[in-house]
């Protein structure tokens, strides 16, 4: 199996690629099992979805060898095999789970798309991220609008144009990741602790938040539907139970125990 899902002890899913002979690259079969994989993944009651693959390279987009059989397929059947990939984006980017992502070595082309779907992205200081499509004589049209969301219309202008390969740092001012971090492994444990100390509905709702008001106009209807918002959670039996341990200075029953 290419693709994995392991759900720890307390109850994170660490989904892996594994195709390190060929750069952790995508084709028609890695998408079919990455999208039946996460779909399964977001069905689960869990608290974090990890995305990571295996080898020296995060993921060098699509596989050459699927790319040329796309070549010789007809509009339709391109059409179709561009809906998978779209599909794989879309259940990765509405995952009502928190997702980290963890990047090392090469991220290019639909890559960048894994990475902008999630809602945390670390990589390793030597990363190296392209949106290399045009270098083909194609476009990054699946991924653009994760893209675009993630980097800002501006910057999308010169990278998606340009082809330029730029390092972590520069992933890092563009805002497509959040860390740069010499441990991944390290980062990986951090960012699981912080989620898995804060109330799990909580955290979902403070996601579907985002979407909710993002590039929304700020009128009589938006104020309302948050007022609502942080009414509905605040009279929920997590959002009694997050301020009475508050007040009682005790740790949330949500919150692992040392065990754990």
């Amino acid at each position: 199996m290419s693709v994995t899902l392991n759900i720890t002890k307390s109850k994170v899913a660490i989904l892996e690629l594994s195709r390190p002979e060929k750069h952790n690259a995508f084709n028609a079969e890695i998408i079919a099992e990455l999208i039946k994989t996460i779909e399964y993944a977001n069905e689960l009651d869990i608290r974090a979805l990890v995305l990571k693959t295996q080898g020296k390279h995060f993921s060098a987009g699509a596989d050459l060898a699927w790319m040329k059989s796309m070549a010789d397929n007809n509009y339709e059947e391109n059409v179709a095999d561009s809906l998978e990939l779209a599909k794989l984006m879309q259940v990765l980017a509405t995952s009502p789970h928190p997702t980290l992502c963890l990047v090392q070595g090469a991220a290019f082309g639909g890559a960048l798309g894994l990475i902008a779907c999630c809602d945390i992205a670390v990589a390793t200081p030597n990363a190296k991220f392209c949106l290399s499509e045009v270098k083909l004589g194609l476009i990054p049209a699946v991924i653009s609008p994760y893209v675009i969301k993630a980097i800002g219309e501006r910057q999308a202008r010169r990278y998606f144009l340009t082809a330029e390969v730029f390092q972590a740092e520069k992933a890092l001012d563009l805002g497509l990741i959040h860390q740069i971090s010499d441990n991944l492994e390290q980062s990986e444990e951090y960012f699981i602790e912080q989620l898995l100390n804060n109330g799990p509905t909580a955290v979902k709702s403070a996601k579907s938040l985002i979407d909710e008001v993002s590039d929304k106009a700020i009128d009589e209807q938006l104020i309302t539907h948050t007022a609502k918002r942080i009414a509905e959670i605040r009279v929920s039996d997590e959002g009694q139970e997050g301020l009475s341990a508050f007040f009682d200075k005790r740790a949330p029953n949500w919150q692992p125990t040392a065990s754990e």
